[in-house]
């Protein structure tokens, strides 16, 4: 793949798991998309600030796992835990070799209990320096796919990212873009920040969210709701402890009750992950039952069941949300991105209704809001 090198876009990425793999895939799968004629599902635009998809160049790359560290990225995204599906076999050697990262809190103890081919295998090779390794590769932006629960690693990537003049766009469940003090310190260094976890493109927050929203534009009173999901990614053993998804159930249920002008009281909402089944791989299954009163108190009820490649739902949104950094970057401008958070992510700093969301990355796209 040639990239041009007047319009380059250097990521850096922290875990090389399911989510990245989609992401290299589609880099390589739409590489030849050139203009804003050809329908590409899942993006905003083909070309965003003059950014196409093929200018998306990853320099860097971390992980613990013995069978991707010291490996080209476009090997290591096709090595076990990983069984996302495979859209894209050839990629070619892109030159980045997977470093070894710190492990932190990154690798739950319970995951040792499993099969090799369904959990993390940590290396024991000795750990780089990630704020070195950042600067050496020249990345801009730091794209986080941790482990959910990884609050200390999650905390060490943002401040290396931060060390090492790099934006950081926070794709999961650990509060950074959200937080005022971490927020802060991006502004201070004049840095952009994106997060916190996506919502997917077609995922069972947008569409509970939107079936939310609707249930109020039509004067529907929500009564009750549940999301369960159930998966057989290593995010979904991952979070068989649930210790690890006290952030996710917030960022899950907060981004639901946003749409809510009163929430719902907790013993009437449940959203969050719910179990692993193996074969499943990365195909995720979600049951949304909704509960209400309309005209006259007369009862409503909706239940959906949700299936999706888990990964691939979110690589669209990331190649949109990587461009957006990059203008922001190129504009000088520092701090939280709100446009682009609220539009992409279930716990942004400001929540704001998706269309609404919509239309505000676009006016920061074309240059008519700052952020």
């Amino acid at each position: 793949m040639v990239f041009n090198l007047e319009k380059e876009i250097k990521i850096a990425i922290a875990g090389v798991g399911n989510c990245c793999s989609s992401l290299i895939q589609g880099l390589f799968y739409y590489k030849d998309v050139n203009s804003n004629d050809e329908v590409v599902p899942g993006l905003m635009h083909n070309v965003i600030g003059g950014y196409k998809i093929s200018h998306i160049k990853p320099v860097a790359a971390f992980d613990v796992d013995a069978r991707k560290v010291g490996k080209d990225l476009s090997e290591a995204i096709f090595e076990k835990p990983n069984n996302t599906i495979i859209f894209h076999k050839n990629v070619p050697n892109m030159g980045v070799e997977v470093k070894m990262a710190p492990v932190l809190d990154g690798v739950a103890d319970h995951m040792k209990e499993f099969p090799e081919h369904q959990t993390f295998v940590v290396s024991d090779k000795n750990p780089v320096d990630i704020t070195s390794e950042l600067k050496k590769s020249g990345a801009e932006i730091l794209v986080n796919y941790l482990p959910v629960g990884s609050e200390e690693a999650v905390r060490y990537y943002a401040q290396c990212a931060l060390d090492a003049g790099c934006a950081f766009v926070n794709c999961m469940p650990v509060f950074i873009a959200s937080d005022d003090a971490w927020a802060k310190k991006f502004e201070d260094k004049g840095l952009p920040i994106t997060g916190d976890d996506y919502k997917a493109q077609i995922g069972a927050t947008i569409v509970h969210r939107t079936l939310t929203k609707l249930f109020i534009d039509r004067g529907v009173e929500l009564d009750k709701t549940y999301q369960l999901n159930i998966g057989g990614n290593c995010d979904f053993l991952n979070m068989i402890e649930r210790q690890r998804l006290k952030s996710k159930k917030i960022s899950k249920t907060s981004s639901v009750q946003s749409q809510l002008p009163t929430p719902l009281h907790p013993d009437n909402i449940h959203i969050g992950p719910s179990d692993y089944v193996p074969w499943q791989k990365d195909n995720k299954i979600c049951f949304i039952r909704m509960e209400g009163k309309k005209f006259g108190g007369t009862p409503v009820k909706i239940d959906l069941k949700l299936s999706v490649e888990d990964s691939p739902n979110s690589a669209g949104c990331a190649i949109d949300t990587i461009r957006c950094t990059k203008l922001a970057l190129d504009r000088g401008i520092g701090g939280r991105l709100i446009s682009i958070s609220a539009f992409m992510m279930k716990h942004p700093p400001i929540q704001y209704p998706d269309n609404v969301a919509k239309d505000m990355v676009e006016e920061f796209i074309f240059g008519k809001r700052e952020r």
